[in-house]
């Protein structure tokens, strides 16, 4: 009778516990997360604590599963973070789900904790960087690097690198016509002279020109590289014109060359080919790669892109990149608002474009051993970003889709291993 009598202390005590006898830990990234941009960190902190992490392309927009851990369970309570504890049963029948080729799925497995640089101005310029805000919202590490510590042989050290808001021409962005006296541009000119000469180079053109090497053979080593509006054509207008003198007086002290157009070499370029570069000091432009601002001013309402679907079995890369609870993304400006589709190279991916206007706004190709990633705008949840404007606060943001679509980069590499196996 005793025995009979602990019985239904013994079956509630079970029941109490049933999350300790569940196997997995499901994320999911479709609508109902309450903040897939800290989701994203969660899996970063779950591989760092050398657990591996499942990343579910196309099952409820890319959803995250792990085996159970109290320390996860602790942290997506911590940060707010959507989650479900499973069986392990229902997570097998996940699984299949996942595997079966009547399904656009597939299972990828995180394994490996990237290692984050971010190029960036030790200095503080008048604004923001996507990319650093939606790195430190999300709790993930990075590192602060700049001219002097890729020159000097840094870059090995990381796995995935971001170009902070760029102008690698030497050109300090083009904002000579509009703030060249203001104490930021003079700081920032002063500071990348400096910095120029003592790195041996003549000119801050030259110091750059440099930089933009390294990183390319960053990317051919095997390097991730990720870059945003002014980064990307600024970047590949560098290669183009190596050995060419693009910069009028006011950027190098002496004229440009004015041959220059004729003399850029696009078989250098990672993404662009055959664009024209400007020429005009006033124009806050350094090429026609972008398209013509106040196309998007007068369509603001109308200002979205659309993400293309790939086969998350046999893309498996765009698949990773373009993992989304929505397909439609707000279109947004910034130095680059978008890319020309008839100044990118035959070869270069498209994944994300905006069809009444014939351009592209997210691209994605290889060099060498790596992978680069080009995202046009200057911030997903600020449509016209303007210098000294406040830094956009992700707490108000938590679901966006624009910055899952830079967080999706940061995690790419942490797929390597199974990528190559696949």
């Amino acid at each position: 009778m005793r025995k009979l009598k602990k019985l239904p202390i013994l079956l509630f005590l079970m029941l109490a516990s049933l999350p300790a006898f569940s196997s997995y830990i499901l994320i999911p990234m479709d609508l109902s997360q309450k903040n897939h941009l800290k989701a994203y960190g969660i899996a970063f902190f779950t591989i760092q604590k050398e657990v591996e992490v499942s990343w579910l392309l196309n099952y409820r927009g890319g959803s995250f599963m792990c085996p159970f851990h109290s320390f996860v369970e602790d942290e997506c309570v911590i940060r707010d973070v959507s989650y479900q504890v499973i069986a392990d049963v229902q997570a097998s029948a996940i699984l299949a789900e996942v595997s079966s080729m009547e399904h656009n799925m597939n299972e990828i497995r995180l394994t490996k904790t990237p290692k984050i640089a971010v190029y960036s101005p030790k200095s503080k310029l008048p604004w923001d960087d996507a990319v650093t805000l939606v790195l430190t919202y999300a709790e993930i590490p990075y590192d602060i690097i700049y001219d002097e510590e890729v020159i000097t042989g840094m870059l090995p050290k990381y796995d995935w690198l971001h170009l902070h808001h760029e102008d690698f021409t030497g050109q300090y962005g083009k904002f000579w016509g509009s703030y060249r006296n203001a104490a930021w541009y003079i700081a920032d000119v002063k500071e990348n002279e400096e910095m120029a000469a003592k790195l041996g180079f003549d000119k801050v053109s030259q110091m750059k020109l440099a930089v933009v090497k390294r990183i390319r053979d960053f990317v051919a080593g095997g390097g991730y590289l990720f870059a945003m509006c002014s980064g990307p054509d600024s970047f590949d207008i560098a290669l183009a014109a190596d050995g060419v003198d693009i910069c009028d007086r006011m950027f190098d002290g002496d004229p440009m060359d004015p041959d220059a157009q004729s003399k850029l070499n696009y078989e250098n370029t990672f993404a662009f080919t055959d664009f024209k570069i400007s020429t005009n000091p006033y124009e806050y432009e350094i090429s026609d790669i972008d398209v013509e601002p106040t196309i998007h001013l007068k369509n603001k309402k109308n200002d979205y892109f659309s993400l293309f679907e790939f086969s998350a079995k046999w893309d498996i890369v765009p698949a990773m990149l373009c993992q989304n609870h929505q397909s439609v993304i707000p279109g947004f400006m910034g130095q680059t608002t978008a890319f020309r589709k008839n100044r990118i190279k035959p070869h270069v991916l498209i994944m994300g474009e905006t069809k009444i206007f014939e351009e592209a706004r997210y691209i994605h190709g290889e060099y060498g051993k790596g992978t680069w990633t080009f995202y046009s705008g200057h911030d997903p949840e600020d449509y016209q970003h303007f210098v000294n404007d406040p830094p956009t606060d992700l707490n108000l943001f938590p679901n966006s889709a624009g910055y899952r679509l830079i967080l999706n980069n940061v995690l790419f590499p942490a797929a390597k291993k199974e990528k190559q196996k696949t």
